[in-house]
């Protein structure tokens, strides 16, 4: 059964870019022009979001970290960090971003639409409530969780980052949160850094964060064991209500800012299990934000994937392989065992 699926977008998403960094106007163009080229564009409900307002911001976000990104904007400031540069619209594009994540979240919470991806960029889950970093300055899946808590009631949200970077700046947000199951399969060792084990909630959130930290050279197989055998039955155990999904697609084996060896048919394979945990337990209820994903061809081709997957279009899969999955540094079957008796599964 196809669903009704809707896409957040705005131009003005371009005006945050820089051509010499990885995170820039050219990725979301890529994904534009596929779904165009495909003639799939007309398929979607195109939804154009309204900046979130610094209210909607401080619900995650510290009022010093929001009139900072604000002030260094205004000052014409070209860098936040090494990793995240400003323009003088990236403060404006940022509340624009947000604001797309929570226009996603209300369509579907609303009945308008079973499916809403946020196109929104700079992308978001690195961001701290008190800091950016990571090419991220507002942290945007959070912000729509936070809002689709307070303003729908809902008390099982679960949040699936399958960006290729432990997604820090959410788990940060919700670490003490047990309405909110958050759950990150990443590769490990790389940026940030965080996304151990063992960092699993504390206080009345112990056991809702579950990080899943992969070695290097993981391929479709890993992933699907990581699904089958951690996130479904996470899932089934909690039963959440709103599904959101930070959408990263940097674990493509050509990504060039990691090592992972995903192919398209490993992107389907995740969106089809993301489906039937919505369809098992959130009417069909599914939010997804633009998180990373680098190599443009690949990113634009995983993320229609993964709409199409979704959506229950009857599109032809890209079949193109990916190399042999080679990990290194660790065993990926004894970190999933070590993850499932972790956490009891």
């Amino acid at each position: 059964m196809t669903k009704k699926t809707g896409i957040v977008y705005h131009p003005n998403y371009f005006l945050h870019t820089r051509d010499t960094h990885p995170e820039k106007k050219e990725r979301l163009q890529a994904i534009l022009t596929l779904l165009k080229q495909q003639n799939l564009f007309d398929k979607l409900e195109q939804l154009a979001p309204m900046p979130a307002s610094v209210d909607e911001v401080a619900k995650v976000h510290t009022r010093q970290h929001i009139d900072y990104v604000h002030k260094l904007c205004q000052q014409h400031k070209p860098q936040l960090d090494p990793d995240t540069y400003l323009t003088p619209e990236s403060y404006d594009v940022g509340l624009l971003s947000a604001g797309g994540a929570l226009t996603a979240m209300r369509a579907v919470m609303r009945g308008k639409l079973d499916v809403a991806f946020s196109f929104g960029r700079p992308p978001g889950h690195h961001a701290e409530p008190h800091r950016a970093m990571g090419f991220c300055l507002f942290n945007n899946m959070a912000i729509a969780a936070r809002h689709a808590q307070e303003e729908f009631g809902l008390s099982r949200i679960m949040i699936l980052d399958w960006d290729v970077h432990h997604g820090n700046g959410t788990q940060k947000a919700f670490y003490h949160d047990p309405g909110v199951l958050f759950v990150s399969p990443h590769q490990s060792p790389l940026f940030p850094g965080t996304g151990h084990l063992k960092e699993k909630g504390e206080g009345a959130g112990e056991g809702y964060n579950v990080n899943i930290p992969l070695p290097p050279g993981c391929g479709d197989d890993v992933y699907s064991q990581v699904f089958t055998e951690i996130i479904r039955p996470l899932a089934d155990r909690f039963r959440p209500e709103l599904l959101m999904v930070s959408a990263g697609q940097d674990s493509y084996h050509n990504d060039p800012v990691a090592s992972m060896n995903l192919s398209f048919a490993g992107f389907a394979m995740m969106a089809r299990h993301a489906r039937q945990i919505a369809e098992a337990y959130c009417d069909g209820k599914v939010v997804l934000t633009l998180e990373g994903g680098y190599h443009l061809g690949g990113q634009a081709e995983a993320v229609v994937t993964i709409l199409s997957e979704l959506s229950g279009w009857d599109r032809l899969l890209n079949d193109e392989p990916a190399p042999p999955a080679d990990p290194i540094y660790d065993d990926p079957a004894r970190i999933i065992q070590e993850v499932k008796s972790f956490h009891n599964i």
